[in-house]
């Protein structure tokens, strides 16, 4: 019997990112439901679920590499001779919409990007000096190289949303790209620019140039934009995670506001984060009798025919019901 997932090459190929993660940074994908010119079969009722959550709060899941000292005995071991183990890690975060299709918030007052395009990719915004900055990244947290600080990544996670309204528990595997303030000016940025851009969406035909317009720098500084001055200012926090005892950069402190949306300090910090689904499961646990569950897959090398029994294709996508 084949396991489920292993038969699609994305997945199989997170799987072998996912046991390589001490090797250094994971290479990109261009292959995004663009092929299909058109969004994903699951996005408009995801979409519709998260935005009528009160909170659309949700748990990332990623893998940790560290050394096989610092495990205290947690984890799995790699290879032959390799000192490393992975561990998981788990947050609450909050997503903050479909990139490229920023929620509108009428006290942002960032510059938008025309409406030109939509994406199947969501989001969340975090902070550089966050410890899951290596894991976005899939690299060990020992390799003192630091290349997290930049605009790349590519590291494996799920988000696990739970809708209460229609009781439906939607999980999104794939891979997070982190965009930062060298997205437009570094190597790694232009990879990461083409890869998104090979999986957004045009809204609609565009004939008066505006196409041409749309800029990642402006996005991400609308996502800043779009937080509270409140949650801006958490940007100008001490180091989370470090012991208060010791000694950070003059102008840190917490309960800051930020009003000026391009802070030195706080734009330094300041990441969006893009996950790129591969596969996506939703559960709806409406009742005990009535609960039903589908999975869909991501198909690369243009497939039109299903692998899984029962399943269907829909564009690139291909979609099987499971029992709940």
């Amino acid at each position: 019997m084949r396991r489920l997932g292993l038969t699609n090459p994305l997945v199989r190929r997170a799987v072998q990112l996912a046991s390589h993660l001490g090797s250094g940074t994971i290479m990109m994908s261009t292959t995004t439901s663009s092929a299909s010119g058109s969004a994903a079969p699951w996005r408009n009722l995801f979409v519709e679920h998260l935005e009528g959550m009160k909170l659309p709060e949700f748990t990332l899941s990623t893998v940790r590499c560290v050394p096989s000292s610092a495990s205290a005995g947690f984890g799995v071991t790699g290879g032959v001779g390799d000192r490393s183990v992975y561990v998981p890690r788990a947050r609450t975060c909050i997503f903050r919409g479909m990139w490229a299709s920023l929620p509108v918030n009428p006290k942002n007052e960032a510059e938008l990007n025309p409406e030109v395009y939509e994406s199947d990719f969501p989001t969340f915004t975090t902070d550089v000096r966050m410890d899951k900055m290596a894991e976005l990244w899939g690299a060990r947290v020992d390799d003192g190289k630091n290349e997290w600080q930049g605009t790349g990544g590519g590291g494996p996670v799920e988000a696990v949303w739970w809708a209460e309204g229609p009781k439906v528990q939607w999980r999104v595997r794939g891979r997070a790209y982190v965009l930062g303030p060298d997205v437009e000016t570094s190597e790694s940025g232009r990879e990461t620019r083409e890869m998104l851009r090979a999986g957004m969406l045009k809204r609609k035909r565009q004939d008066d140039g505006k196409d041409g317009e749309w800029s990642f720098r402006r996005e991400i500084t609308a996502h800043f934009g779009n937080l509270a001055p409140g949650m801006r200012g958490t940007f100008k926090n001490p180091p989370s995670g470090l012991p208060i005892e010791l000694p950070f950069d003059d102008g840190l402190e917490l309960g800051q506001k930020v009003d000026d949306l391009h802070d030195e300090t706080a734009r330094k910090n300041f990441r969006v984060v893009v996950i790129v689904p591969y596969e996506v499961d939703r559960t709806d646990l409406f009742g005990p009798v009535r609960g039903r569950r589908w999975l869909y897959r991501l198909t690369t090398g243009g497939r039109t025919e299903p692998e899984m029994p029962g399943g269907i294709m829909e564009g690139a996508w291909e979609k099987v019901e499971l029992w709940p």
